[in-house]
């Protein structure tokens, strides 16, 4: 009996959160976590537009929170908004906005659209990042396309801290999947070696003394 009630919970809590998702509109929400506290329940949506999530004084927010108890029966629903500041190193938003992309520019242009937002992750300072195309794109025949730069851990504990998300793209050809994973820069990998910068300089120095030395003996040599 005990199970039931927990399967029909999570499948309750499943679908509060897909309804917040779609209602809130695919490229503005990351992900969105529901909390049981004694005054009741919090729903937590992590956004990178909190803007447009809250709406105009709060109003977005109080007409999901009526349909939220009139529909899903929750008793005193809270909505929180946890505001994303990089958005170039959330999976989920990457994903979205590719296939937002995909919809309005045509499945043609994919490669553009690829390249475009994985050198804008790059630049943004992330240490690996994949992302993976899957459908008709731009043949008759569905195949898979990889688009991929810097260190991404596939397997072991460091895979565990890659943020991974999937989006789907409805395009005039047909579904496209996609698949994104990050690695962003404040993830600690336990095999990189990082070197300060006090050594760096010494190195640097050392170097240039090395050159200097090495051009002398050469112009003595020709003397």
């Amino acid at each position: 009996m005990e199970e039931r009630k927990f399967v029909q919970l999570k499948k309750d809590e499943f679908a509060v959160k897909e309804y917040v998702k779609n209602s809130l509109g695919k490229g503005r929400v990351s992900s969105v976590r529901v909390e049981y506290t004694p005054v009741g329940e919090k729903i937590i949506v992590a956004t990178n537009r909190p803007g447009l999530v809250i709406g105009r004084k709060g109003e977005r927010i109080d007409e999901l929170t009526k349909v939220l108890k009139k529909r899903f029966k929750l008793e005193n629903p809270h909505i929180e908004i946890k505001e994303i500041t990089k958005p170039e190193f959330d999976a989920q938003i990457v994903a979205d906005e590719i296939a937002l992309a995909l919809e309005r520019l045509g499945s043609l242009k994919f490669k553009i659209i690829a390249y475009r937002m994985l050198q804008k992750i790059i630049d943004a300072g992330a240490l690996g990042v994949e992302i993976r195309l899957s459908g008709k794109l731009p043949s008759e025949r569905a195949r898979p396309w990889r688009f991929a730069s810097g260190y991404l851990k596939k397997t072991g504990d460091t895979a565990k801290i890659v943020d991974k998300a999937k989006a789907l793209a409805e395009t005039v050809a047909g579904v496209v999947g996609v698949k994104v994973a990050i690695l962003s820069p404040d993830k600690k990998i336990h095999d990189r070696i990082e070197i300060n910068e006090e050594i760096k300089e010494k190195i640097k120095t050392k170097t240039e003394e090395t050159e200097k030395n090495s051009k002398k003996s050469k112009k003595k040599e020709k003397d």
